[in-house]
């Protein structure tokens, strides 16, 4: 067993539990661990560390952590931070697997507490630590509660198939509290605070391996490495196991500009989003959906396709919930004849009854035809998931509204929630003790139902290349430098040829015939647009003359003198775009397409993805874009190569692989995607390599 796994399993299932700095009054703080544990059952070795009290809740306390019966496996340190940091190494000493800090004053007050906190972390040695600066860890299913949150005094605590990774310890007491309150259940919940050691990815990995987790909520606020979130969250993935993040940051106050359009349009919220979506996350979009997503999810059933119908005895309500569906893209669809007969013979009605949603009116309020109603709606074949609309007549018979729901899903897999119109929550608690998720918004009854459609496949990774060039310059390469690697990968550029002279410039235009580009050639100018280094549809009989009023503009602004010039075939007929890679400070390197020209900033239309990238995902890189429609022929006009934009994608991605941390910035702007069948042509190109 490793350290980590060790450490996880004192977590969860710890035999003995030390609480050092516990006191004898259980409304303090430092008196709550010894109350919480009894309080909720826990059945092993409880030994309390105070040297001024004999006793607390009739257990003995001990002195020091020398003075203990044993190695607990695992320890609670309730200390303010000058004595943690001692009583971490004692712990470390007497042979502890694990030590939860409490304290703050860490690395989050800035450069003497990130010191106080490297301090903390070496005290330990080889025994883990959560925290510091957390709440602690709780497995509810087996009454195992090492924290002191406040939200462990209420006395009826659900407990269910959702675990909770958190990076804030009052966000645990918030869900807890608010779950509580509405018949969620949860199982395991831990805060990981300032990570000094367990970060969230270690939990959210144990949790992917943990056959009682059903569905694993995370709060976000940095990721301390990326590869190790990934691989937890591709576990979670391959076990079946729904992660939903809720990240906070989203505003733009984080996001960070690089020199490069690519850098600027990206933005560290948008990488984020990028990553959640690669490794099949769900994004909560607010704090409710992490609590709300996880509840639908819990349920493990999931929807076959987006077509829902809706149950109801008040029609407002109906078309609310009916017109939530349809902002986020799912079907109400009309039912088919045999459901809408046997509707008809349950209501009584001469007709049949196709539309949806079906108002049973007064006639909701009677059990079985609720029951028969709701069983006939998730056998629809035409149907794949259902809506029950819970009105005022439940306010009455609550047990009898809930009983009649769920009699009703009993022989259906289908997806079957609950949207409760009246304020009720005793009828949302109601139902969510007895599985079927019910909410109080027709916003999240569609949410939820988006939440639970069935993700897309995941691809293979993309084939590397068999080789990479050697002897790289470092620091920014020329543009006739960047071409070569970029053709070195298949990126095909736009004809041309470096030149010096006036003269050699007028012999490349008349060999490459049409109209040219001329552009300077220079590693310290990186916008040559700005200093009027680019001068386009040039002839063999102008470009001459355009060369040497170029030059002497340069000398004017005291500029550096080129390398050269870029002669270049001049491109026509196609769809400007951009396509870049940079590396993000945290999240590693990751590729961007966008509509090129001032368009591509004024409207942000862009998308973004990670690398390494999955085969397939270059074209959904297209796919998201607003410009992808005239790309693809819009009001019949001609179709342009996104096959081999998609080639252009993939060859940068895998140029971005092959290069690794060497490759830190690259971009083609503009790309031109020629029409269809004609390729793309790279008109410019930027590279920056490290030194």
């Amino acid at each position: 067993m490793t350290g980590l796994q060790e450490a996880l399993t004192a977590l969860w299932a710890p035999e003995s539990v030390a609480i050092v700095g516990a006191s004898a009054d259980p409304a303090k703080t430092g008196g709550r661990p010894v109350a919480y544990l009894h309080k909720h059952g826990f059945s092993g070795g409880i030994w309390p560390v105070n040297p001024r009290v004999a006793e607390i809740d009739g257990l003995p306390c001990y002195a020091s952590v020398a003075d203990l019966p044993g190695a607990p496996d695992v320890a609670i340190v309730l200390l303010g931070v000058e004595r943690a940091e001692a009583a971490v190494r004692d712990l470390a000493a007497r042979g502890c697997k694990l030590a939860i800090v409490l304290a703050s004053g860490y690395g989050e007050t800035g450069a003497e507490g990130k010191a106080r906190q490297d301090a903390l972390r070496k005290a330990a040695g080889n025994m883990r630590l959560l925290g510091p600066n957390t709440i602690g860890a709780m497995d509810l299913s087996r009454g195992i509660v090492l924290s002191a949150s406040g939200a462990l005094e209420l006395r009826d605590i659900p407990v269910g198939g959702i675990s909770v990774a958190s990076q804030s310890g009052g966000i645990l007491g918030a869900l807890l509290s608010r779950g509580a309150a509405r018949g969620i259940g949860f199982r395991r919940l831990a805060s990981t605070g300032n990570e000094a050691d367990l970060d969230i990815a270690d939990l959210i990995a144990a949790y992917a391996a943990d056959p009682g987790t059903k569905v694993i909520a995370a709060y976000v606020e940095g990721i301390r490495s990326v590869d190790r979130f990934r691989a937890a969250a591709l576990a979670a993935r391959d076990a079946g196991k729904p992660l939903v993040v809720y990240k906070v940051g989203r505003s733009g106050a984080g996001a960070r500009a690089a020199v490069s359009h690519t850098g600027a349009m990206a933005g560290e919220d948008r990488v984020y989003d990028a990553l959640f979506r690669q490794v099949g996350a769900i994004r909560a979009q607010s704090f409710s959906d992490l609590l709300d997503l996880p509840a639908m999810l819990a349920s493990g059933r999931r929807l076959a396709g987006g077509r829902i119908a809706i149950l109801t005895s008040t029609g407002g309500a109906g078309s609310l919930v009916a017109d939530n569906c349809g902002m986020l893209g799912l079907e109400v669809p009309d039912l088919d004849a045999a459901t809408a007969d046997t509707l008809a013979g349950l209501l009584g009605h001469d007709a049949p009854m196709t539309g949806n949603p079906v108002d049973l009116t007064l006639a909701g309020v009677e059990p079985a035809i609720m029951t028969a109603a709701t069983q006939a709606l998730l056998d629809a074949p035409g149907i794949d998931g259902v809506v029950v609309v819970v009105g005022s007549s439940a306010l009455a018979r609550p047990d009898v509204a809930v009983g009649a729901i769920r009699a009703g899903a009993a022989a259906s897999q289908k997806p079957l929630i609950a949207y409760v119109s009246p304020h009720a929550p005793h009828i949302v608690d109601l139902l969510n003790r007895e599985g079927v998720p019910a909410f109080a918004a027709p916003e999240t009854c569609a949410t939820v139902l988006s939440a639970a459609l069935p993700p897309p496949a995941p691809g293979p990774a993309l084939q590397p290349v068999a080789t990479c060039p050697d002897n790289l310059p470092g620091g920014t390469l020329t543009e006739v430098e960047a071409r070569a690697l970029f053709d070195a990968f298949g990126l095909t550029s736009a004809q041309g040829r470096m030149v010096q002279t006036a003269t050699e410039a007028q012999e490349v235009a008349r060999d490459l015939g049409g109209p040219v580009v001329l552009k300077l050639v220079s590693r310290r100018i990186l916008h040559k647009s700005d200093v009027g280094g680019v001068r386009i549809g040039l002839s063999a009989e102008t470009i001459g003359a355009a060369l040497d009023d170029m030059a002497r503009g340069l000398a004017a602004q005291g500029l550096p003198r080129p390398e050269g010039y870029l002669v270049q075939a001049m491109v026509t007929g196609g769809v400007e775009m951009i396509l870049g890679l940079r590396r993000d400070p945290q999240l590693g390197p990751l590729i961007l397409l966008g509509a090129g020209g001032v368009e591509a900033e004024l409207w942000g239309d862009s998308t973004i993805r990670l690398l390494p990238l999955a085969e397939g995902e270059a074209a959904g890189m297209v796919a998201d874009l607003r410009i992808a429609q005239r790309l693809a022929g819009w009001r019949g006009a001609p179709a342009h190569d996104v096959a081999a934009l998609v080639g252009a994608i993939e060859a940068l991605a895998r140029m971005g692989v092959a290069l690794g941390h060497k490759l830190e910035e690259a971009e083609i702007n503009p790309l031109f995607v020629l029409p269809e069948g004609r390729g793309v042509a790279a008109a410019d190109g930027l590279v920056v390599l490290r030194e």
